[in-house]
């Protein structure tokens, strides 16, 4: 019979939780309490550190709404963080008892959103969209990543003719340490204009961010004449760049610099990563694919992976008892 237990994070768990996240199988520092607790006045945190035998062996970073509980909604994926080593069998003990405990504290639902196997160590140990369907779980959501396997990369005709534009405009890439222009001559405008919404992190809060994560957050602006005209903001982890923002001015498919930006990118600076994350083209929650910008990211070699989004009524828990023949 194994044995585990649960434990609510508190904040003299840090050194624990962040010592187990970087040895697990994901391979991102969004769950680093450095960058999970930025927004902590927004969330009340509910996230939980599995035992077996007074072990820790997974986690499951979380905030609590209501009678609810999400995979930390502060975070762009989530589910369980694991031992790249754990067996499917100390799997579903770890989420039984993940429900068990939520519904004997009175939540009523468990809602999470997968982490895409991109950003896995060990990608094939990821059981949980089965357990979700011996769960009954309902999917709420689906979202497409563009996703560029490195060793993969082409560029269809439009992409070629964007860089050259690039080349024959003079335009720079640089790296920068300041977010400012970017966020409010390129970023915040754009998408005021286009769809009426701020970017996910204020300026405020991607410069504490970068200052915690100085080689994992990076910015790259293009200059025509002096003068930013579009850029790029990278989480950048051990096998994957994820482009966290792309955003260019009015005249970008003139000078091509979102073309000669990521050209740069996938050539000089990222190119021995094993992927490329552009991020998903979905808007409506899910419900519609932006055409233009999915071909866009298509140009350069990316292909649609998926990321889930889960209901689980936490009651259900007994359905994975008895789970072996």
């Amino acid at each position: 019979m194994q044995n585990f237990k649960v434990l609510q994070y508190k904040p003299s768990y840090k050194k624990d939780w962040d010592t187990f996240t970087l040895k697990s199988n994901q391979q991102t520092f969004l769950f680093l309490r450095d960058f999970m607790d930025y927004h902590s006045d927004r969330f009340q945190d509910y996230s939980l550190l599995l035992y077996k035998d007074d072990e820790l062996i997974a986690l499951l970073p979380a905030n609590k709404v209501g009678d609810a509980v999400y995979s930390h909604q502060g975070l762009t994926y989530g589910g369980l963080i694991y031992k790249s080593t754990l067996q499917s069998q100390e799997f579903i003990g770890i989420l039984k008892t993940v429900l068990e405990y939520l519904s004997e504290n009175g939540i009523k639902s468990l809602l999470i959103k997968e982490l895409p196997f991109v950003f896995l160590d060990n990608q094939t140990n990821n059981p949980l969209a089965y357990l979700c369907f011996k769960l009954n779980a309902q999917l709420q959501r689906m979202d497409m990543h563009s996703t560029l396997e490195l060793k993969f990369k082409s560029y269809n005709k439009s992409r070629k003719n964007g860089y050259k534009r690039g080349l024959k405009n003079n335009l720079i890439v640089k790296e920068v340490d300041d977010f400012e222009d970017f966020w409010n001559t390129i970023l915040i405008p754009n998408l005021d204009n286009k769809h009426d919404v701020k970017p996910v992190h204020s300026l405020e809060e991607i410069q504490l961010l970068k200052s915690r994560f100085p080689n994992k957050i990076r910015q790259f602006n293009v200059y025509h004449n002096n003068i930013i005209v579009a850029g790029t903001t990278i989480f950048e982890t051990k096998h994957v760049a994820h482009s966290q923002y792309i955003s260019g001015n009015r005249d970008k498919n003139t000078l091509g610099s979102l073309d000669f930006l990521h050209h740069y990118l996938l050539e000089d600076i990222f190119g021995d990563k094993t992927y490329f994350n552009f991020g998903i083209s979905n808007e409506n929650n899910g419900q519609h694919v932006n055409e233009g910008l999915q071909y866009w990211k298509e140009g350069f070699g990316a292909r649609s992976i998926t990321q889930g989004f889960y209901m689980i009524d936490t009651a259900n828990h007994k359905l994975l008892e008895d789970f072996y023949l």
